[in-house]
């Protein structure tokens, strides 16, 4: 029997998945039709920091440390998120735009960046005919550099978008709908991704990467299209100066435990993210798995971090302190990195799947439990934007910085081996397990840092919502 639209209708809003993230200034088909920009920020983060590492190190045969300093790029951007977002607030335009311009010049530098990406990693891999040596570094950096600061300007721009359009009562939902779709898109990109490269060829890798580049602007022209209303500025509106933020960022340094809550945040995010130039080398050379089945693990990593999302989101909504939260994110971490590090001794892809897995379950808990941690920080008197900026940019600083210290890490674990030092070892895993291994160290140093937050934590103020099964966030997790 078919089933008709009004069967469907009444079925209820609590059987339609985020149903009630609409509202009238936003309309459930506008807001999917703006999620879209999510799929494409999540499609070029698994290009980035996931397939075209292991295709630079594996096939194009570029040292870890160049790798690792390419894919840093476009993480260290994110720090002038922050920036980006506050100069979408106070645009002054005769039109009245804030959110479209950024999103549509993003939308370009992400598409450029892409679209020259796959020559500039065959020329960085040494097939060069003429011109200087430097070329491939210099063109490789550029088009990373490009490929960033557009996701990012994209990510910030529309965010700030959706949370305009939102009304006060259902931008939790809607920024918490906006993440979950980030991390589906992530999913789906990866096994499409890894499914188109199976088989890999220098001339595919271009054509599955300027593919990439051009449904970005095809998906971010759909999301952004006429979602922003015209609204003109006088010329005084548009000669007005912008907000400070100096004695703001001042009254929340001031705060009890905000200083090391940003130490946390950093460390935290610096020990879980070494291993993302790492992992997917890692299961080729190690455990000789294909480019298909490496570019998987971004799925499962994918998938992890939803679920702990998801977990940590229904736990916090009923009044879980998010610091104890946080410290069993952390503690999840150090079995995953466990099963990485014996997975090479034991032979094992599915132990190395399932470390794999518990990272992004573990990352996934610990970056919404101190997330949440900020928004009791903002609830203060701080404003909730600055406070969360500024968790914002520890992470993304520590994410770029763990990137570029593992990848030299390996090398110059790598280079030791081969020198002979260490004797007759050699042991093509050593380099990678030494960094798992400090991965470990820096996860029990974030908790040694978390504990005296436990004991000044503060129970987040009970909503309406709270107790029911809505899934909800005030800002989006960078």
């Amino acid at each position: 029997m078919i089933i008709g639209r009004k069967q469907v209708a009444k079925l209820g809003a609590r059987w339609m998945p985020f149903a009630d993230a609409a509202s009238v200034d936003l309309p459930a088909g506008q807001l999917w039709r703006l999620a879209l920009f999510q799929v494409s920020v999540g499609m070029a983060q698994v290009l980035l920091l996931g397939t075209l590492n292991r295709v630079m190190i594996v096939e194009l045969s570029v040292p870890a440390m160049i790798v690792a300093l390419m894919i840093s790029i476009p993480v260290l951007v994110a720090p002038f998120r922050a920036l980006l977002g506050h100069r979408s607030d106070t645009y002054r335009s005769a039109l009245g735009w804030k959110r479209i311009p950024y999103l549509w010049f993003g939308s370009l530098w992400q598409m450029g960046g892409l679209a020259v990406m796959p020559f500039a990693l065959i020329v960085l891999s040494g097939d060069q005919f003429t011109g200087p040596a430097w070329a491939g570094e210099v063109l490789a950096a550029l088009a990373f550099l490009m490929a960033g600061l557009g996701m990012h300007m994209v990510q910030t721009a529309g965010l700030a978008l959706a949370a305009d359009r939102a009304s006060d009562q259902t931008r939790p939902r809607v920024v918490a709908m906006l993440y979950v779709l980030y991390l589906v898109g992530m999913g789906l990109s990866a096994i499409l991704v890894g499914w188109l490269l199976r088989d890999y060829e220098p001339i595919l890798l271009v054509q599955v990467v300027q593919g990439c580049g051009l449904a970005t602007l095809v998906l971010n022209i759909i999301a952004f299209w006429k979602q922003e209303r015209v609204r003109p500025m006088s010329a005084a509106e548009r000669a007005t100066p912008r907000p400070a933020f100096g004695n703001a960022w001042n009254d929340l340094m001031r705060q009890d435990g905000a200083r090391r809550l940003l130490v946390v945040v950093f460390l935290g995010t610096l020990a879980f993210n070494m291993q993302d130039v790492l992992l997917e080398p890692y299961g080729g050379q190690v455990l000789g798995l294909s480019v298909s089945a490496t570019t998987i693990l971004t799925a499962l990593w994918s998938v992890g971090a939803l679920i702990g999302f998801l977990w940590a989101t229904r736990r916090l909504s009923l009044g879980a302190d998010p610091y104890r939260q946080a410290s069993m994110g952390l503690l999840i971490g150090i079995a995953a990195f466990t099963a990485v590090i014996f997975a090479s001794p034991m032979d094992s892809p599915l132990a190395f799947y399932l470390g794999a897995f518990a990272i992004g379950l573990g990352n996934g808990i610990f970056g919404l439990s101190t997330l949440n941690a900020a928004m009791a920080q903002a609830q203060t008197g701080t404003g909730a934007g600055l406070a969360l900026g500024a968790w914002g940019s520890a992470q993304a600083t520590a994410a770029g910085l763990a990137i570029l210290t593992g990848g030299v890490l390996r090398d110059l674990v790598n280079h030791v081996v081969d020198s002979g030092i260490l004797g007759p070892l050699h042991d093509i895993s050593l380099g990678y397990t030494v960094v798992y291994h400090v991965e470990i160290a820096l996860l029990f140093l974030t908790l040694a840092a978390l504990g005296p937050l436990v004991r000044i934590g503060k129970p987040i103020p009970t909503t309406s919502d709270q107790g029911r099964a809505h899934l909800r966030l005030t800002e989006f997790p960078t």
